[in-house]
């Protein structure tokens, strides 16, 4: 198992935070994917990963973080993502963390774990930008 947690400081109570990450599309399209569509507890999302197409379907779950996701089809063997959001001092700490198994028969030689965490590194650094310029001013 493989896993990638980032943590960010936003200026911005948590309510407010966990409002942001609540609008998916929005929050989804921050972390830079090409497409992404939200039904109910669905999400349809794709990306450039390298030379790859990644597609994924991810549904949510509840595990007692503010957001949580797992993989429902792609080319993980297993993916799951929480979001956690604190109170700190004048603000919120968001931290998320994702935990992955690649399918290695679907993933070959075009990717590997290095390739995968810089990208979810990417990713996640990304909606914290995206929530940083919210709520920034």
């Amino acid at each position: 198992m493989q896993t990638v947690t980032v943590s960010r400081r936003v200026d911005a109570p948590p309510e407010r935070v966990r409002d942001a990450m609540d609008d998916l599309e929005a929050f989804m399209l921050a972390a830079g994917f090409t497409e992404v569509t939200v039904d109910g507890d669905e999400m349809h999302l794709e990306n450039q990963v390298g030379l790859a197409t990644v597609t994924l379907d991810l549904r949510l779950v509840d595990t007692g973080a503010d957001l949580a996701y797992e993989q429902a089809d792609g080319f993980f063997e297993t993916m799951d993502t929480e979001y956690r959001v604190e109170a700190v001092d004048g603000g919120s700490e968001v931290t998320a963390t994702t935990d992955f198994e690649l399918d290695l028969a679907l993933v070959g030689q075009v990717l590997d774990a290095t390739v995968i965490k810089r990208q979810r590194r990417h990713e996640l650094e990304s909606q914290f930008d995206w929530l940083e310029e919210k709520f920034a001013g």
